[in-house]
């Protein structure tokens, strides 16, 4: 399947088989001026509540139900979030799992994995490194690789967040994601097409898509700052990419102080304990580096609460 060709009815199709699964999280209005902004509406989808933690529990069941598991299982490498949620998908279809993660992992992401039952692998300082451990292993052990976001099940299953807040929330104008390889923002984008904005928000020190988009090809980036667990590989994913290009209308690049921001707001306000990555789309409203029109309705997915940091004040 080239990436051009994951698109609303695959992502229809892999919904109905992870359905049994994972959650249907959900969504939460709330007006504008709560947040400090203007009077229009947030859209606030709460996948932080998902199984694992995180939205990446959907792509791990794609993985896990569509292709042929062997029997050395699988292996996946993570800077937290995807680990532990191939480790829940690898438990609760009684497969062998082993996760590969950097050692800026932060403790929450480590336990989760743990208690899942999956054999931990620490290696590196970053992403990559854990990476290409991972594809060693794969190819002396014969275990199925299942990559966090450059691959055709991860973004199906990553599209059925798309399809789940559009039959939640109906008409929206506009959709923020977080971007850390693509995987979430390539499958909201695939579900969406061209019928709503759909807008990318990325770490200044992480800027992988706003990169990609500038070279017109994935490039290697910056990969650190305070969201470097979950979104700073070093480059987009090749399957991703052309999705982004064609249908996601902007990338907004925000700071860690704005993240972090983020993060307290959610709090404050709604008492919602998100980790960085899953508040970054957020930040990019909060900031106003991106504007949102009075009376619109604006979509913002909370991508992920795997955090130890409950009480931010």
């Amino acid at each position: 399947m080239s990436p051009s060709s994951v698109g609303r009815e695959q992502i229809a199709a892999t919904e109905a088989l992870i359905r049994p699964h994972i959650r249907f999280t959900p969504v939460v209005e709330v007006d504008g001026p709560d947040f400090g902004l203007p009077a229009f509406t947030l859209v606030l989808k709460l996948e932080l509540l998902q199984q694992s933690g995180s939205f990446k529990a959907r792509g791990a069941f794609a993985n896990l139900l569509l292709r042929p598991v062997p029997a050395a299982g699988v292996v996946a490498a993570s800077g937290g979030n995807h680990g532990a949620a191939v480790a829940h998908a690898a438990r609760d279809l009684e497969i062998p799992a082993r996760i590969y993660v950097p050692r800026i992992s932060t403790q929450a992401k480590v336990d989760r994995i743990r208690a899942c039952g999956a054999e931990l692998m620490l290696v590196g300082d970053r992403y990559a490194d854990a990476l290409a451990a991972s594809e060693a292993w794969a190819a002396s052990s014969g275990a199925l690789p299942v990559h966090a976001f450059d691959q055709d099940e991860t973004l199906m299953g990553a599209g059925t967040l798309g399809l789940e807040l559009e039959q939640q929330a109906g008409a929206v104008d506009a959709v923020l994601a977080s971007v850390g390889g693509g995987g979430l923002i390539g499958g909201i984008a695939a579900w969406f097409t061209d019928r709503v904005s759909v807008v990318g928000v990325e770490p200044e020190l992480a800027p992988t898509l706003t990169r990609a988009l500038e070279a017109g090809e994935p490039v290697d980036a910056p990969a650190g700052g305070i969201a470097a667990d979950s979104l700073a590989p070093r480059r987009v994913g090749a399957r991703v990419f052309p999705i982004a290009q064609r249908y996601v209308k902007r990338v907004v690049l925000v700071t860690d102080q704005e993240i972090a921001q983020a993060q307290q707001a959610l709090w404050s306000t709604l008492r919602v304990a998100a980790e960085p990555g899953g508040a970054a789309a957020l930040a990019a409203l909060l900031s106003h580096r991106f504007e949102a029109r009075a009376g619109s309705r604006i979509a913002v997915v909370i991508s992920g609460g795997n955090t130890s940091a409950v009480n931010f004040e």
